[in-house]
């Protein structure tokens, strides 16, 4: 069962029931993995590649999986990334989809963010050199942006693509030689979110916001929620124009500028949810610029929407970071934050990912092989979601007492 056993064994439940919870799960959901391998020996080795997955060893290397699949290689299972015929999107939806039935709530927030994938050589699918924020620098990565399905009952992963810098897609020899899908052109950050947000609700999936860091506060990405009747806290820079309209009080300027002239008993002290060192605590300050009719932006709708700017400013110094609110009419300001304070789940999942589940460890160049991959290491996380979601609904042991005499 591995390292996950203090993560999954909740107070309350029994070793046996967190053990049978661990062994049904597991069972589950290879048997929905099934159906998208039309050979048993291939689904054989996908399977084998998620007890790897989820098994004790640090790095998830081809070889460290072979041993603890007893292969005498790493051959089947660098096979399951790259020589085998599958679909890596049909397992993204089946994994989005297992995620919605354990995790699924309507007041959710999907977070957008992307992550660092540390490479060497020119010949992984989209590596360059290029910012990662995993690292804190510039150095030779590939990116991917990533969308969390985050709930009251959990997180997990439900989508992701692979970021391919201008450089690779003004290759046609590199992106054939990456196996890159014919057709496939640039795409920004922001373009590769609006797609994830567009299948998310393709899917029905049930959330009320979106959050996001400054790479996503663009306007394709406001739209396409304006017109989807969701709500949504997305982070933009301080040389951001705001301006208010209508009855609201008069704000116009960057978002730096705003800030700047704002009255100090214009803060609030309020926690954004709770991190590892207890509640997040930070002042916070929210102007409501206009409110909009629903139906300026989808035929028939109804409601009145506020657009706002929100301001969070570190306790310890004057450390501020903006953010472009959407929400429905008398929204609280607790409530945006504590929306935007579900973005700590998506950047704790990457973290967990990459040390527990290898999400970083692909030895695979091609972009089949990375998609591959990462799907396989998020049905592993929704799994490990889904369990510490079950054991804690399940009802607490009666306490035994020792019977009269």
């Amino acid at each position: 069962m591995g390292h996950h056993d203090e993560e999954v064994v909740v107070t309350g439940v029994s070793v046996e029931a967190t053990l049978e919870l661990w062994a049904s799960s597991l069972r589950e959901v290879k048997a929905r993995m099934r159906p998208l391998f039309s050979q048993a020996r291939v689904a054989a080795s996908a399977n084998s590649f998620l007890d790897g997955l989820l098994g004790d060893e640090r790095r998830k290397t081809g070889w460290m999986r072979a041993e603890a699949a007893g292969d005498a290689g790493p051959w089947r299972q660098q096979a399951i990334l790259g020589r085998g015929r599958w679909d890596a999107d049909a397992l993204r939806d089946v994994v989005r989809d297992y995620a919605l039935e354990h995790l699924g709530a309507d007041d959710a927030v999907l977070v957008i963010d992307e992550t660092g994938f540390l490479k060497q050589g020119k010949a992984s699918g989209g590596v360059g050199r290029q910012y990662t924020g995993s690292a804190g620098k510039v150095t030779n990565c590939q990116i991917g942006v990533f969308a969390a399905y985050v709930s009251s009952k959990g997180h997990a992963f439900v989508d992701r693509a692979l970021y391919l810098p201008r450089s690779w897609t003004a290759d046609p020899e590199r992106l054939a030689a990456a196996h890159v899908p014919e057709g496939t052109a640039f795409a920004t950050k922001p373009a590769l979110a609006v797609k994830m947000i567009e299948r998310a609700l393709a899917a029905c999936m049930p959330f009320a916001w979106v959050a996001a860091d400054a790479v996503y506060g663009v306007g394709d990405v406001e739209q396409v929620l304006r017109r989807a009747g969701k709500g949504y806290v997305l982070g933009v820079k301080g040389d951001h124009r705001f301006g208010s309209w209508g009855d609201k009080p008069v704000v116009a300027g960057t978002a730096a500028q705003i800030a700047n002239d704002l009255d100090p008993a214009g803060w609030q002290r309020l926690p954004a949810g709770q991190g590892t060192k207890g509640e997040r605590l930070h002042d916070w300050a929210y102007f409501e610029l206009a409110d909009l009719e629903a139906d300026e932006y989808v035929d028939g709708a109804t409601g009145t929407w506020t657009r706002g700017l929100l301001i969070r400013r570190h306790l310890a110094g004057d450390d501020l970071a903006f953010f472009t609110t959407w929400c429905p009419a008398g929204t609280t300001i607790e409530t945006l934050v504590g929306v935007e304070g579900h973005r700590w789940a998506i950047e704790d999942s990457f973290e967990t990912a990459k040390n527990e589940l290898g999400l970083d460890h692909n030895e695979t160049r091609s972009w089949h092989g990375w998609h591959r991959h990462v799907s396989l290491v998020m049905l592993a996380f929704a799994m490990l979601a889904a369990i510490r979601t079950r054991a804690n609904a399940a009802p607490p042991k009666r306490a035994w007492t020792r019977p009269r005499a």
